[in-house]
């Protein structure tokens, strides 16, 4: 100490040439291991802490009191804090972002069809208690038209190739025919004859929405059994439901091919129906043969039955099925008329994009009274916007009902678990006044096919009969799902193909309700906007800084400073304070344990994968190297873009720390085949891979927080 005390004494008589000397010398007797700092670091101002500090920081530094404390006395206070807690500072969420470009693009007049005719059930030649149930149970009285057109042809015993909006009512379209002719049979149906009917539909939520609405239409025909096969369910409890005897039988295709190889008690010597109802979807990755094998199955039995295809768009495959399938159907497709009158339109389309000539330039019909907006959003800014209209709309307008489209099942689960902890009130102990309202009308689903079948199940129930709310889902509940009340759709990853964009927001607008939809895009993918146009797609434009506007409706998000009055109105430079307040919230949550951490990660790499998946057709607006993963990262609340997102240790594993990968090298690894596959194929596997399910059991309901995640 004594010879540390010259020291000091004599560089203060030294003279002033040799002041940054002296100034490196205290640094060095000041550092606390010994050791000279690397590079020379300014020390934080005041005011910087002040412009950039979230609420919680401003308040552990005691900036009320900074200005009565002496300037050495303040660092050392500064000092001590930062030990106790490190000072992280959000980078600036609205610098270096690309420019959003301006939308142009020419209106188009979209198809619609009028959903409901002046036609009622009572005018058609049907069973008067099935008219009864039809008024009483349903509750419907008129007719849709695509009910008008399909109910008649069927009754007449002809095959049928139906195409029409989503939610106009294809379900009653088929079933009030099917029952009529059954209950109408001269022989009375026994339970033990075995399926009269089989009826095909993609997904399990599908195959439950089917079977309760043919349950509804058989209530005075006690005698006809409707039962349902899914993925999910007990192998033998269904293979005891089958001996007993299914009339009607709802099932998904990968689950009845399993029991047409391994259960003998299945057979199809009376069946008499073949329906496949969103048969666009079942051709979908690889379900060609599985309903290849059915079709042949049926064939081996019995030669002549009444087959119906359905679908919202007509694609090859569902052509090509149809070929196979049908036996001179006719067709029905309600939008035939207004197609045939903007034809000239659609050739002029055509010719202006050249780009997606290939693509099948069919001119898709959407509910009359759905209003279609998209919201260009900058990459860094995504989580802060999405946070930012859910607060606006199931916050403070409270009566929405939100779904919102992930594009892989990992997004949806780490996004579930980060909005419910930030915005429902879960991390705001700092602010006890304010939890009770932060919590208002703000109830989280989550929808997938990673889920076992059981939660599945009861997350459908329980946001189907909910009136507010939101489910954050993949396209499994893209198809054919009834969904009541729901107002906003949600797309927050964009669709591989505007066919997929017409099947999400159907879940809204059904049956002549309102609805909107809302289509997040960066400002790279801006021309899909046209592509959607090319197809007769309009949609009008939401600005962002008007979304991230209501963040001044929630106190939480306020900066504090000293003296400052409340604010009121919408003043620009608050509203980004506001934005980067929250996003700093967003990224505590996520830095909080590595468990978090591997989770936003592994939620990150699963986005990058799908992203990979876009056609080819589409490359040339959703391309992977388009995106800025420093950018990407930080909507999924990481600080930093992730160095290598293929090898995510678990906790507490000590691995030496890999020379960084060039971005080329990154985005290669990130595209891996068997990981494509399983993000692709979980949404419709036919729940019957006991390895997998035996992994799902142990992964399930893993919270990010405590739980490592598997690699």
């Amino acid at each position: 100490m004594a010879a540390g005390g010259t020291l000091l004494l004599n560089l203060s008589s030294a003279p002033r040439g040799s002041s940054r000397q002296s100034s490196a010398v205290k640094r060095k007797l000041q550092s606390p291991h010994g050791n000279p700092p690397l590079k020379r670091k300014r020390k934080p101002s005041i005011n910087t802490f002040k412009k950039c500090a979230t609420e919680a920081d401003i308040r552990e530094k005691g900036s009320s009191s900074q200005k009565s404390l002496p300037k050495k006395q303040l660092t050392d206070n500064q000092n001590e804090s930062q030990k106790s807690k490190p000072f992280i500072k959000t980078s600036s969420l609205f610098k270096n972002n690309p420019d959003i470009p301006e939308i142009h693009r020419k209106a188009v007049q979209q198809v619609q069809e009028n959903v409901f005719t002046t036609d009622s059930f009572s005018q058609l030649d049907l069973h008067p208690h099935l008219i009864s149930t039809i008024n009483t149970v349903l509750q419907i009285s008129s007719m849709t038209s695509v009910q008008k057109q399909t109910i008649p042809v069927l009754l007449q015993g002809k095959d049928a190739l139906v195409r029409s909006q989503t939610g106009s009512g294809k379900t009653l379209a088929y079933g009030i025919p099917l029952v009529q002719s059954l209950q109408g049979m001269e022989s009375k149906i026994q339970r033990s004859d075995g399926p009269y009917a089989l009826i095909l539909v993609p997904t399990r939520e599908l195959a439950l929405q089917s079977f309760d609405t043919m349950q509804k239409l058989l209530k005075p025909f006690a005698w006809i059994v409707p039962g349902v096969l899914m993925g999910g369910e007990k192998r033998k409890s269904e293979k005891a439901r089958l001996r007993k005897g299914i009339n009607i039988l709802i099932s998904t295709p990968g689950r009845l091919v399993d029991h047409i190889k391994s259960t003998e008690c299945i057979h199809f010597r009376r069946t008499q129906w073949l329906i496949i109802d969103e048969a666009d979807r079942i051709l979908d990755l690889g379900f060609e043969k599985d309903v290849a094998v059915i079709l042949n199955a049926l064939n081996a039995e019995r030669e002549t039955r009444q087959n119906v295809l359905l679908s919202a768009t007509l694609t090859e495959g569902v052509t090509r099925l149809a070929d196979i399938s049908l036996n001179d159907p006719i067709s029905i497709s309600i939008a035939d008329e207004i197609q045939k009158a903007l034809k000239p339109a659609s050739q002029m389309g055509r010719q202006a994009h050249s780009s997606s000539d290939h693509m099948d330039q069919e001119n898709f019909a959407v509910p009359e009274k759905l209003k279609q907006y998209v919201m260009m959003v900058p990459s860094k800014l995504r989580l802060v916007t999405l946070a930012a209209f859910i607060l606006e709309k199931c916050k403070f307008e409270k009566h929405h009902k939100m779904i919102i489209f992930f594009s892989s099942c990992e997004q949806v689960e780490f996004h579930y678990e980060l909005l419910l902890n930030v915005l429902s009130g879960g991390l705001e102990s700092e602010q006890p006044e304010h939890s009770s309202v932060s919590s208002v009308d703000l109830q989280f689903l989550r929808l997938h096919g990673n889920m076992e079948q059981e939660e599945r199940t009861e997350v459908f129930q329980e946001f189907l009969k909910s009136k507010t709310g939101m489910l954050l889902c993949t396209d499994v509940a893209a198809r054919g799902l009834d969904l009541p009340q729901v107002t906003w759709i949600v797309q927050y990853n964009a669709p591989a193909s505007p066919a997929e964009y017409i099947h999400r927001i159907g879940r809204t607008a059904r049956i002549g309700c309102h609805g909107n939809s809302l289509l997040v895009l960066a400002p790279s993918e801006a021309e899909y906007v046209s592509l959607l146009a090319s197809h007769k797609i309009n949609i009008s434009e939401i600005k962002m800084e008007k979304v991230l506007s209501s963040l001044m409706k929630d106190d939480r998000f306020r900066l504090h400073r000293p003296g400052r009055k409340k604010s009121c109105g919408t003043d620009p430079q608050e509203v980004r304070e506001r934005a980067t307040v929250l996003q700093t919230k967003f990224e505590n949550y996520v830095h909080s344990s590595e468990g978090t951490v591997r989770w936003a990660k592994k939620a990150m790499q699963s986005f990058l994968c799908a992203y990979t998946t876009y056609p080819r057709n589409l490359k040339h607006i959703f391309h992977i190297k388009s995106l800025h993963l420093g950018h990407v990262a930080k909507s999924f609340g990481l600080r930093d873009a992730p160095q290598n997102l293929t090898a995510l240790p678990a906790a507490g594993s000590k691995k030496k720390t890999k020379p960084r990968l060039k971005r080329s090298d990154l985005l290669k690894k990130t595209h891996g085949k068997h990981r494509l596959a399983e993000i692709l194929r979980s949404e419709y596997s036919s729940g019957m891979d006991t390895g997998v399910s035996k992994v799902k059991k142990k992964r399930k309901q893993r919270k990010p927080g405590n739980q490592q995640i598997p690699t």
